[in-house]
């Protein structure tokens, strides 16, 4: 009774941490669906792993990833070694490198490769998207036919004709596959904004004479992050499936540099009489882009108010 006095005299209202700090109120929210989704939360842990163990690659992997010893090649997977050798858990490969460090080193390649050209082609189009969904017009007509003699070409094969001219690398690796995935958020963004543009709330701030600039980034684009960052871990998965691919090519990742795909490669020819050369480093692959699908279908949920209001319905007819 005191405290609610002092607040009748003061004008002053007591705030509580949820309107302190909004944004820990929205965490502990998606927390909270996150537990409550078993799937998405399997995901989680899966990304989480992989991004923990590539940031950690050169502590917690047990050899360097590139030492070769051609006496223990082709070793298979040991838990304990009576003599006192070395224990390889995952076995060795060819070479007789150790192929946990090297799965472990692999996923710090293919992470950096597809966090960096997410961001990269994700701005690039996300611009030009909202750009031509804008303006309309013969600015859209622009942009949107080199976006369709684009995805006219073959993806892959337009990576490999690039990466033959200019070599394999990974800074090109990341260049070829930017190129190739700018045109899906372009697209995207296009269509989006299009509906956009037509809502009042576009219509009033263009009327009290809003700059070009402001409406696009200011008012279009924050109502089109939930389908974006969904695309956007979707083209992860993406990524990393196409920098395997070229890796095991030959046109990606080059040896002595551990990689996915360049282990998969190398190990193919040994398949027949070691069978975890090939086998544990496509199950990272497929681990790997497993658990990102499940976070792209959960983060589809939680940040579309449609498909929250449908999930919840669906739990209350289901009760």
């Amino acid at each position: 009774m005191a405290n609610s006095a002092m607040e009748a005299l003061t004008g002053e209202v007591a705030l509580t941490w949820q309107d302190r700090f909004p944004f820990l109120q929205g965490m502990a929210r998606f927390l909270r669906d996150l537990i409550g989704d078993k799937m998405a939360l399997i995901g989680a842990i899966i990304v989480l792993l992989v991004i923990l163990s590539a940031i950690t690659a050169p502590y917690i992997a047990p050899y360097d990833p590139t030492t070769q010893d051609i006496r223990n090649r082709l070793q298979p997977p040991t838990w304990s070694s009576a003599t006192g050798a070395q224990v390889h858990l995952l076995g060795t490969d060819q070479l007789g490198r150790d192929l946990l460090s090297r799965i472990i080193h692999g996923g710090r390649v293919s992470l950096a490769v597809a966090l960096t050209v997410t961001a990269v082609a994700g701005g690039f189009g996300i611009f030009w998207g909202l750009v031509s969904g804008y303006f309309g017009g013969r600015v859209d007509d622009i942009i949107m036919r080199i976006v369709d003699v684009q995805t006219a070409f073959p993806g892959l094969l337009l990576a490999m004709a690039i990466i033959t001219m200019i070599g394999p690398n990974i800074q090109n690796i990341i260049i070829v596959l930017s190129i190739n995935g700018w045109m899906v958020y372009a697209r995207i963004a296009r269509g989006i904004m299009l509906a956009l543009r037509e809502m009042e709330y576009m219509q009033a701030a263009r009327a009290i004479g809003c700059g070009h600039l402001r409406m696009i980034f200011r008012h279009a684009l924050p109502n089109m992050v939930s389908p974006l960052i969904t695309l956007a871990t979707l083209e992860m998965a993406r990524i990393i499936l196409a920098e395997a691919s070229l890796s095991f090519l030959g046109m990606g990742i080059q040896p002595p540099q551990a990689s996915w795909g360049l282990m998969v490669a190398e190990g193919h020819k040994y398949i027949t009489v070691a069978w975890w050369v090939i086998a544990f480093p496509g199950l990272a692959i497929a681990i790997t882009v497993f658990g990102v699908n499940l976070v792209a279908a959960w983060l589809r949920t939680v940040t579309d108010p449609e498909q929250r209001i449908k999930r919840i319905a669906g739990v209350s007819g289901a009760s």
